[in-house]
C-alpha cells in the first residue's frame, strides 16, 4: 500500500513538471514504476498515465490549441508509434534513451545558438512526429524530444503546452491499443493507473496555473533549460 501512495505522490509531481513544461513526467515516473512492478507492466502504466496526463492538458489548454501542426505531427506519430510499440521489448532500452538525449542536446544547441535555423515547418513536423512516434513505442516516451519540436514553432506557454499534449495524446492511445494485445494488466495494475491519473489531472492543474501568466520569452528560456538538463540526465543514467 505504501509504494501505491508513492507512486501515486511522484504521479502528482510528474504531472506538475509534465504541465509546466510539456515532457519530463515520464523521466520521474518510469524508474519508480520499474521498481514497484518491473519493466514489462511498467512501460504499459507509464503510457496510461501519459494518456490521462496529456488528456487533462489538453482539456485545460483547449481554446489554444493550433491544429495543424498536431495534425502534421500526428501523420508521423501515430504509425509509428505502432510500429514502435509492437518492438518495444526486443531492443536495448539503455542505449535508445542516451540516443535521445544526445538529439535533445544537438536539437536545442542548434536553435539557440543559431548555427542552423529551424522553423517548425510540415517536414519537421511529420518527420520528428515520426521519429519520436517510434522511440515512444520502444521506450515507453519521447516526450521530451517531441517538446523540442514544438518549442520550435513559438507558441504562447499555455498554446504550447495543450497543442504538444494533443499530439502526444493520440500517440499514447494507439500505443495502449497496442499494449492491450499483448500485456494484460490485472485489476490492481488497472486500479493503480486510476490512482495516478486522478493525481495527475491535479498536477496538471496546478502547473497549469503557473504557466498561464509566464511571459512567453521566460518560459522559452525555462523549458530550453529542463529540456537540456532532462537530456544530460537521459545520456549519463
Amino acid at each position: 500500500m505504501l509504494e501505491f501512495v508513492l507512486l501515486v505522490i511522484a504521479a502528482f509531481a510528474a504531472a506538475a513538471v509534465s504541465g509546466a513544461a510539456g515532457f519530463g513526467g515520464a523521466l520521474l515516473l518510469l524508474p519508480l514504476l520499474v521498481a514497484t512492478v518491473g519493466v514489462t507492466q511498467a512501460v504499459p502504466l507509464l503510457t496510461i498515465a501519459q494518456l490521462i496526463g496529456n488528456l487533462s492538458r489538453t482539456g485545460f489548454g483547449f481554446s489554444q490549441i493550433h491544429w495543424k501542426p498536431v495534425g502534421l505531427f500526428s501523420i508521423g506519430a501515430i504509425p509509428f508509434s505502432i510500429l514502435g510499440a509492437f518492438s518495444f521489448v526486443q531492443l536495448p532500452k539503455e542505449l535508445i534513451t542516451r540516443t535521445i538525449g544526445a538529439a535533445i542536446l544537438i536539437f536545442v544547441a542548434l536553435k539557440y545558438l543559431g548555427v542552423l535555423k529551424i522553423r517548425g515547418g510540415s517536414a519537421l513536423l511529420v518527420g520528428g512526429g515520426a521519429v519520436v512516434g517510434f522511440l515512444s513505442g520502444l521506450v515507453g516516451s519521447a516526450g521530451p524530444l517531441g517538446a523540442a519540436i514544438f518549442l520550435c514553432l513559438g507558441l504562447p506557454p499555455v498554446a504550447y503546452i495543450a497543442s504538444e499534449a494533443t499530439a502526444a495524446l493520440a500517440m499514447h492511445g494507439a500505443k495502449t491499443a497496442v499494449y492491450q494485445q499483448y500485456i494484460a494488466l490485472d485489476r490492481e495494475s488497472w486500479f493503480l493507473a486510476a490512482l495516478m491519473g486522478g493525481a495527475m489531472i491535479s498536477g496538471t492543474w496546478s502547473a497549469m496555473q503557473v504557466i498561464e501568466r509566464m511571459p512567453q520569452e521566460a518560459f522559452q528560456r525555462f523549458v530550453a533549460t529542463l529540456l537540456v538538463a532532462i537530456a544530460i540526465y537521459m545520456m549519463v543514467e
